[in-house]
């Protein structure tokens, strides 16, 4: 069963929350596919994953690189999984692919100063609760810290 995991991100920026997750993906020996809605915002994150920290790196790639299916983390604006992944992160309001069910887990971030994406996330929650999904919701406490709360 695919687990869809919402993550409402208010107080932190998609570059603060999207590194642990991979990180923890990788240390389970899970690959991942990020897909973003725009070539503009992949190259960002591509960059930014290899500088978010002054001690190391995230390996990755992107699918535009022609070694994607090489890389534990790829970066991608399509709906493929060219690595082989077992998690996908959707970010900027990317839809859930039509291979949801072929994933062990699929991560929906969301900014939730984005009225719009708010809504968004709202509608895919019930449509795949309704499909028979496992879906939770999380949300930064004060001390930053991930809360389950659905």
């Amino acid at each position: 069963m695919t687990e869809l995991l919402f993550y409402h991100l208010q107080r932190r920026p998609i570059e603060s929350v999207l590194p642990p997750i991979l990180e923890k993906s990788l240390a389970r020996g899970w690959r991942v596919v990020v897909q973003a809605s725009s070539d503009e915002r992949v190259d960002a994150l591509d960059a930014h994953l290899w500088t978010y920290r002054d001690d190391g790196f995230l390996p990755h790639g992107t699918d535009r690189d022609g070694l994607a299916a090489e890389h534990p983390v790829v970066l991608t604006v399509r709906d493929h999984n060219p690595n082989g992944a077992v998690v996908r992160v959707l970010v900027e309001r990317a839809p859930v692919p039509a291979d949801a069910a072929t994933y062990q887990r699929i991560v929906v971030m969301f900014d939730g100063e984005d009225d719009e994406a708010v809504a968004a996330a709202r509608v895919t929650w019930r449509e795949k609760k309704a499909e028979g999904f496992e879906v939770t919701y999380w949300q930064c406490d004060e001390t930053g810290r991930w809360q389950k709360r659905g």
